[in-house]
């Protein structure tokens, strides 16, 4: 497995143990259908968590900057169809985690829970 590969794993455990350790049932890790993907799907209370991971061994690189536009369309998309396919009826949140450093050194991790809301589609 790549480097990167490992590493987004790695930072990937760590947001699933961050949610678990704040009561989340954790559904899915990286569920995909098609172009669509989501790192971790959980759920706790009637909400649903929709969570992108970042995840950089570079600590002066804000793994947030990932984060456009596109990516915010993308996800919500992705929670979209998930909703739809398992006929999901929770409210749905988007969360961002951004860990910075490696899983042999020190690292930081940054949860910003609700990040953003879904942007409505216009005709």
């Amino acid at each position: 497995m790549a480097r990167h590969n490992t590493l987004g794993k790695w930072g990937e455990q760590l947001a699933v143990d961050k949610l678990i350790s704040e009561g989340w049932q954790i559904v899915e890790r990286n569920w995909r259908m098609g172009h669509l993907e989501i790192d971790i799907i959980a759920r706790r209370d009637g909400v649903v968590v929709f969570a992108e991971v970042k995840t950089r061994s570079d600590c002066d690189t804000d793994p947030f900057e990932a984060v456009t536009k596109a990516k915010i369309s993308h996800m919500t998309r992705a929670a979209e169809t998930y909703m739809r396919h398992t006929d999901m009826r929770f409210q749905p949140q988007f969360d961002l985690f951004a860990i910075n450093g490696t899983p042999d050194g020190e690292y930081t991790i940054e949860h910003i829970p609700d990040a953003f809301y879904a942007p409505l589609k216009t005709y």
